[in-house]
């Protein structure tokens, strides 16, 4: 049977595969449209499955609000270049994610994957699949959190869309929300005031300080001084009502709060690609590989 050009551009609309491949694939069907495409997805997501090992530390924040304001889903989808995280066809699937984790209120990640993607005909999962066939690189669901506002109200900050942030404020307003959201994706605390820094974090760092002062040779009433003196310092450095306000250094956090007569009762901060190691890529060795291989 012959291949026409205009089978081959319809493949190619159908599944965003590339002109050799649609062809082959047709040749192989005998022209069967349905049959090529299966064909398709066959190989695509084996391909894809190849890929899954493969580094996904790009990619956007995106999030996404009710309309009353009083819900808001945070999610951050990875991919593993910053060109494909601009792509339309990437940023309209990160745009259905927040919208099926605000919808779905999943408990984690992996349950975010399993809901049926809003707007979409197939799970998150599956379309996930799909755009990693078709973009060819590894696409990845990594993290979701849905707040609510509760009696309070809900300021949302995205800085481009590698960083975002949401606000959960108890008075005040959503002025006051929008700058503590921006200084939360300025300053980085850990958590909202001293009660909530764990444990096992602050024990680490007493015993550094500990450590560090005993050097000092000073006596140990005194090293006891001067490790809680740091541990103070530390507190200060990571927690929101601690931290000096970034648009007016002179005031923390909590003193602009009381001002306001308002309380921050939760946050969240998503940074594309925090915590995950970069694998460094030799290509030298990489193209090596392949000319002996």
């Amino acid at each position: 049977m012959t291949i026409s050009a205009s089978m081959v551009k319809e493949l190619r609309e159908r599944t965003g595969s590339g002109m050799m491949e649609c062809k082959k694939a047709l040749v192989e069907s005998n022209g069967d449209m349905e049959a090529a495409i299966e064909l398709m997805r066959k190989s695509g997501l084996a391909k894809a499955d190849k890929r899954a090992g493969k580094t996904a530390a790009e990619g956007l924040i995106e999030l996404c609000q009710s309309d009353d304001g009083s819900r808001v889903a945070l999610v951050e989808v990875n991919s593993e270049t910053d060109f494909v995280s601009k792509s339309d066809d990437f940023r309209n699937f990160a745009a259905a994610v927040a919208r099926t984790a605000l919808e779905q209120s999943p408990a984690s990640p992996e349950a975010l994957l399993q809901a049926p993607l809003a707007g979409g005909e197939g799970t998150v999962e599956n379309t996930r699949q799909a755009l990693a066939v078709k973009i060819g690189e590894n696409i990845g669901v990594r993290r979701c959190v849905v707040l609510e506002a509760g009696d309070g109200l809900l300021a949302t900050y995205l800085h481009g869309t590698r960083i975002g942030v949401v606000v959960a404020l108890r008075g005040g307003d959503l002025e006051l929300g929008r700058d503590l959201a921006m200084h939360v994706a300025a300053s980085r605390p850990v958590c909202v005031a001293e009660r909530d820094v764990p444990a096992d974090l602050l024990a680490k760092e007493r015993e550094i300080f500990t450590a560090q002062a005993a050097e000092s040779g000073k006596p140990a009433n005194i090293v006891e001084k001067m490790v809680e003196g740091r541990v103070r310092k530390y507190l200060a450095e990571i927690t929101l009502l601690g931290q000096p306000f970034v648009k007016d250094p002179d005031q923390s956090v909590a003193q602009l709060l009381k001002q306001a007569g308002a309380e921050v009762t939760a946050f969240t901060r998503f940074e594309v690609g925090e915590g995950v190691e970069k694998k460094q890529e030799n290509f030298a060795a990489e193209v090596m590989a392949q000319v002996k291989g």
